[in-house]
């Protein structure tokens, strides 16, 4: 197997990409796009996005945010957190302007709020804390695919005086509206391609081929994962680039002190801390189980990066720059806590699963239970029912 040419050393706690957005900042800062070629990096942005959304489309599986729906009061419970319990403790922070942060960074803290839940870590982290992976999915999607129409809605309200210029509308509607639709189309295609040649469609796991795992012949996206990922990657920081860089051309990087940033680390901080409190003794006081309460408290806490950059530079055009700034920090600041309450919940789900050796708090070994036909076991029951089922069934051949 081919390694990595480069990888972090596990002991950073920090993301590889955070890095390249703090290169690409830092490039911006030393090296702005001006004259024509702000107005090239401008053109080069705008269709990045519209590729980013396009590819966003293409992947997004909207069947398994439907299949999901019989979970309709924990996808209730994620949406209610993401674009309800957020905006209304970001309108909350209103109060701390201009005391402890500025107006424009305050315009990126509340643009935060608004973003809707990421897919890939929330999946990563309840599956790592021993939670349930197919709720974590189901949500992180249907919050994504609710996050195309209702982010750029409440963002006009809350952030646009109450709605959206012209200009703004339609390039809502043509940089991320269209490209998505065109995406899931094009991902429908695909799909029925796939039916056509006896492929299973979206959601259905099966052995097909040789290579197995419902795999579809002809998806571009599904044999070139990887490279799109690159083009993914590259597209955003291609828009955080033109972003800082008009940002540094209009000197707005002149309204914030090193004061004020650490003031938005701590506000981001208490922020993370109200949210992961509410998702996690919120969803025990509605009655939900452990699984569920894991899906719930990581995909209701956390905010998409990739979803939220292009949709700043469309939003907020030359003053993205610092709206964007408070995303990227929160960003970071989720990935390492999360990481951390991930592997306490795995380590609490050791110690609950592990048997008790000195015996205390039971009455009697662990119960054996049957259904269907196939012995279930649970416990150091099953390691000792092996062996006696071997001597049982050799002493039977030599009866015979």
């Amino acid at each position: 197997m081919r390694r990595p040419l480069f990888r972090l050393p596990s002991w950073l706690p920090v993301d590889g990409y955070i890095l390249a957005l703090v290169g690409t900042v830092a490039l911006a800062a030393l090296l702005p796009a001006a004259g024509p070629a702000a107005a090239v990096a401008d053109g080069a942005s705008t269709g990045a996005v519209a590729l980013l959304f396009f590819l966003y489309g293409a992947r997004l599986s909207t069947r398994e945010a439907m299949d999901g729906l019989r979970h309709w009061r924990l996808h209730l419970t994620t949406l209610a957190c993401t674009f309800a319990v957020f905006p209304v403790l970001g309108l909350a922070a209103r109060g701390l302007v201009p005391y402890v942060l500025p107006p424009n960074l305050y315009s990126g803290l509340l643009f935060l709020c608004l973003v809707p839940s990421t897919v890939q870590s929330s999946i990563a982290f309840t599956s790592i804390a021993r939670g349930n992976v197919a709720a974590a999915i189901c949500a992180g999607s249907f919050s994504s695919i609710v996050g195309i129409v209702v982010t750029p809605l409440l963002a006009g309200l809350v952030l646009h005086g109450g709605g959206f210029s012209a200009h703004s509308l339609v390039s809502i509607v043509c940089q991320l509206l269209l490209p998505f639709l065109a995406g899931q189309l094009l991902r429908r295609w695909w799909s029925k391609r796939g039916r056509a040649v006896g492929v299973p469609p979206d959601g259905v796991r099966g052995s097909v081929g040789q290579g197995g795992g419902g795999r579809r012949e002809g998806d571009f996206i599904v044999r070139h994962k990887k490279l799109l990922g690159f083009v993914d990657r590259g597209s955003i920081l291609l828009v955080v680039y033109a972003a800082f860089s008009a940002g540094m051309v209009q000197g707005i990087w002149r309204q914030v002190s090193p004061l004020r940033l650490l003031c938005l680390v701590g506000v981001e901080a208490v922020l993370l801390a109200a949210m992961l409190t509410v998702t996690s003794y919120g969803s025990k006081r509605l009655g939900f189980p452990r699984a569920d309460r894991i899906a719930i408290t990581f995909a209701g806490s956390k905010k998409s990066l990739a979803a939220g950059l292009p949709m700043a530079s469309v939003l907020f055009g030359a003053q993205a720059g610092l709206a964007v700034l408070p995303l990227m920090l929160f960003h970071q600041m989720q990935l390492m806590v999360c990481a951390v309450l991930a592997k306490r919940y795995a380590a609490r789900a050791d110690a609950e699963e592990a048997p008790d050796a000195s015996g205390r708090g039971q009455s009697g070994p662990p119960p054996v239970t049957r259904s269907s036909g196939s012995p279930r076991t649970s416990g150091p029951a099953t390691e000792a029912l092996v062996p006696r089922t071997r001597e049982s069934s050799a002493s039977v051949r030599a009866r015979r």
